[in-house]
């Protein structure tokens, strides 16, 4: 599979740019998501925009395997030598602060082909093989983070009520103000609330096509660390911010249809799940070991996907199953968005482009190969009779080996993307061997801090 464009060079340039300048804007940022979770930008005075969308800004392939600890994993195909270009998409610029502007970017070659080593052209790429077989993906995600003080300590407070009001009113500021951001921005958050962990609150995004909703997850981790600076806080995207505390998630939503009719509900199948929905919901199943290297890959993210923690510990799906892997939510009266899959596994780590192309890989493996829908497990995975069979293994090592032995990851991604994560993720482990998950937690705490 090539990688494609992703929309830069469809818009004029001159006419956004004149619109930011008119809007106070000074400052453009373009930004690209390494294989460790990394964001990175490059920054331009705003009369630069239509350079940074037609020709680029360079930025070298290592980019793509920087690590969690600012190290860099370099792979067969990525080394010290080479340029890319890091072009702008236009479409998806926007004010974001006092004098800011954000758009999402794209890698391309020196002579303009899409970089086979982009993560956002690849995923886009994917999108484009649904699209062609006749299928409509929406995704949403849910984003959790925690905040902390500047140097990286609990907050001060009298006590932490999960979900609670108090919690929320004691970053009342904090929280309009993000709100504020948010909708200023054109991100239009669906929740915002304190979570179940101390210092801990989640976002939820709308759904969107895969892409833009890929952009928005990484404007949004942008945009709350920008407002908790604000505030005198700092935000940690970490999978485990504290080695005893509650770990953060970042769940994918899916809604796919066909021909304008939904394929997770209005069919013979249980909850209404059509005969093609089921084979989306078993290819993301049968995808778990290849992906969960790119899902969950990081050297704490093991420490979070365990059972207990509702982090989808278990390899199978189950209506509102906060412990399955693939938590199913039917049509509903209280479903506005319509029946669809959530995939619990993932975290904050995660180079949401290849999470998001992951997933839709999987599930167009199962329609395409008529996967049958699994079983349900209907309650708590760990008290069936076949547990620990569905038992998920997040040991590190195992999961990269499977990611980088897997055929499926390497239509889906490509080799040289599979190559750069299990290289960056391995970096990490040999970074941590033989510390205690207190040090690693500690240690990276803000490592996937936007």
């Amino acid at each position: 599979m090539e990688a494609v464009s992703s929309g830069a060079g469809q818009d004029a340039p001159e006419s956004i740019m004149s619109q930011l300048e008119s809007d106070g804007v000074a400052l453009l940022v373009g930004t690209a998501v390494d294989y460790a979770g990394g964001t990175h930008c490059k920054a331009v005075p705003i009369r630069r925009l239509p350079a940074f969308q037609r020709a680029g800004m360079g930025a070298s392939p290592s980019w793509n395997v920087f690590c969690a600890d600012n190290g860099i994993a370099f792979t067969s195909s990525i080394g010290a030598t080479g340029d890319l270009r890091l072009r702008l998409d236009t479409a998806r610029v926007r004010k974001i602060d006092d004098g800011l502007a954000w758009g999402p970017a794209s890698f391309h070659e020196q002579d303009g082909r899409p970089s086979p080593l982009c993560s956002r052209g690849r995923l886009a790429g994917v999108v484009d093989r649904l699209v062609v077989q006749g299928l409509s993906p929406l995704m949403g995600a849910e984003l959790e983070f925690v905040l902390t003080t500047r140097d990286g300590g609990h907050l001060p407070k009298p006590g932490w009520s999960a979900y609670g009001m108090s919690a929320l009113s004691d970053q009342r500021g904090f929280l309009v103000d993000l709100t504020a951001t948010f909708e200023a921005a054109g991100l239009a958050p669906e929740q915002i609330h304190a979570e179940y962990g101390e210092d801990q609150f989640e976002v939820s995004l709308p759904p969107a096509t895969p892409v833009e909703m890929a952009d928005a997850s990484v404007l949004a981790r942008i945009l709350i660390g920008i407002v908790a600076s604000r505030h005198g806080l700092a935000v940690s995207f970490s999978p485990l911010p504290w080695a005893d505390g509650a770990g953060n998630g970042a769940h994918l939503h899916l809604s796919l249809g066909r021909d304008n009719a939904p394929l997770f509900s209005g069919g013979t199948g249980p909850y209404g799940i059509t005969g093609e929905g089921g084979s989306a919901i078993a290819g993301m199943l049968a995808g778990l070991d290849d992906f969960l290297g790119i899902y969950a890959g990081s050297v704490l993210s093991a420490h979070r996907l365990q059972p207990g923690r509702w982090s989808g510990a278990a390899a199978c799906w189950g209506l509102e199953n906060r412990e399955a892997a693939v938590r199913f939510v039917a049509a509903s009266a209280g479903n506005p968005h319509g029946a669809n899959v959530e995939l619990k596994v993932v975290d904050p780590s995660v180079n949401i482009y290849l999470a998001a192309a992951a997933l839709l890989g999987s599930v167009l493996h199962g329609i395409e190969t008529g996967l049958p829908l699994p079983a349900e497990v209907p309650g708590n995975p760990a008290d069936a009779d076949d547990w620990p069979a569905t038992a998920i293994d997040p040991d590190q090592a195992t999961v990269l080996s499977s990611l980088e032995a897997s055929q499926l990851a390497g239509r889906i991604l490509g080799p040289d993307i599979v190559e750069g994560v299990v290289a960056v993720r391995r970096h990490e482990a040999a970074k941590f061997a033989g510390k205690d998950p207190v040090e690693a937690a500690q240690a990276l705490r803000f490592a996937w801090s936007a």
